[in-house]
């Protein structure tokens, strides 16, 4: 009997220690495998694109800089098939043709908005919130043949770019930038649609809760084009976004306010995150990029450079061609963004415009 019981109580030790063994080389592989990032395991089809989730780096700007040098010593072109394949992709997990802005069809009377900063926050559509939204989606069936995305970034500044710029056939601009004042011949003045931040109309026209005409007035230079505001992405944005849809109204501006639909938003986040890029929140940059790429047949980046280092000659740049106000490091990952589109670069889905501009083709 006694025999028995240790012969019982050695095997139990032993299952015991192939056990613990199992465990350990498992918990190793999972936090040393260089597959797995810190913020969990992707998807084999990553692995296999060489996509990894964006994490913290030592020296971001050094091996973007090097990036840079050794991408741009090549020939860009555009590779039609990898341009069909991303356009094909996003289209389906975004939706931009027909969901990227609220409309009265996408949105209807009586639905909830959930905003996509706040994901426990909703809003219920009643008539009066109704009658802000666009009736038509403005990109349905609609497509254009060459798009300019351009930045704010202080790499524009005496880029000479305006000319290459105003070519497009559809200029994108992102949250109010200046346009006169000598920036014309670097940024081009022409703009079809352009992005407006709630916190610009806080900083630059007190909220639209006193005088309005200022801010009328600065939207001259942008003509009749869109004006996207993401009036649902959190509760705050949405008095003062519609204050300024309110205000353009009563004073009979040519400009088009229109909302960014946060469901669009949220779809987009879901899409870069499966492609690696880890981010509090996407930048307005990226956005409207990702937009670009189902709308346009060519897209071409202008001022996307997230540091003060000029990749060419390495002279001190300011943060934005007009200022150099820095943006919020804790919020959005402009590094880690810039990887992922240089990447697109380098695989002709889109191209990215660094340096001086040679002028337009007659």
């Amino acid at each position: 009997m006694r025999a028995l019981l240790l012969k019982l109580l050695f095997s139990l030790m032993l299952t015991l220690l192939i056990l613990g063994t199992v465990l350990t080389a498992l918990v190793w592989y999972v936090f040393n495998d260089s597959n797995v990032g810190p913020h969990g395991p992707f998807n084999h089809a990553q692995r296999h694109n060489g996509v990894k989730p964006s994490e913290p780096c030592k020296d971001c700007k050094g091996d973007i800089i090097e990036k840079v040098l050794e991408r741009y010593s090549q020939i860009w072109r555009k590779q039609e098939d990898n341009v069909q394949k991303f356009r094909s992709l996003l289209n389906s997990r975004c939706h931009g043709l027909t969901k990227a802005i609220v409309t009265k069809s996408n949105t209807p009377l009586g639905s909830k908005l959930v905003y996509d900063g706040e994901k426990r926050r909703s809003l219920q559509v009643t008539p009066e919130i109704f009658n802000t939204f666009t009736k038509d989606h403005p990109f349905t069936n609609k497509t254009w043949d060459t798009c300019a995305v351009v930045g704010n970034g202080g790499i524009l500044a005496n880029s000479s770019c305006g000319e290459r710029i105003d070519s497009a056939q559809f200029v994108i601009r992102c949250n109010l930038p200046p346009l006169e004042n000598g920036y014309e011949k670097h940024v081009g003045n022409k703009t079809d649609l352009v992005t407006a931040n709630p916190s610009i109309l806080l900083e630059k026209f007190g909220g639209l809760l006193e005088r309005r005409r200022p801010f009328v007035e600065s939207l001259h230079r942008y003509g009749d084009s869109l004006m996207v505001l993401p009036a649902f992405s959190y509760g705050h944005n949405t008095p003062v976004s519609l204050r300024a849809l309110y205000t353009i109204q009563d004073f009979e501006s040519p400009t088009r306010p229109v909302f960014f639909n946060p469901e669009y938003l949220q779809n987009l986040a879901r899409f870069w995150r499966s492609q690696g890029l880890r981010t509090i929140r996407l930048s307005t940059g990226i956005i409207v990029t990702s937009l670009a790429l189902e709308l346009c047949a060519n897209v071409h980046l202008y001022g996307f450079w997230p540091f003060n280092e000029h990749p060419h000659g390495h002279h001190p740049l300011t943060n934005h061609y007009y200022d150099d106000r820095q943006s919020k490091k804790t919020v959005h990952a402009m590094p880690a963004e810039f990887d992922h589109l240089l990447r697109l670069h380098s695989q002709g889905v889109l191209r990215i415009h660094l340096g001086e501009c040679l002028p337009a083709p007659r």
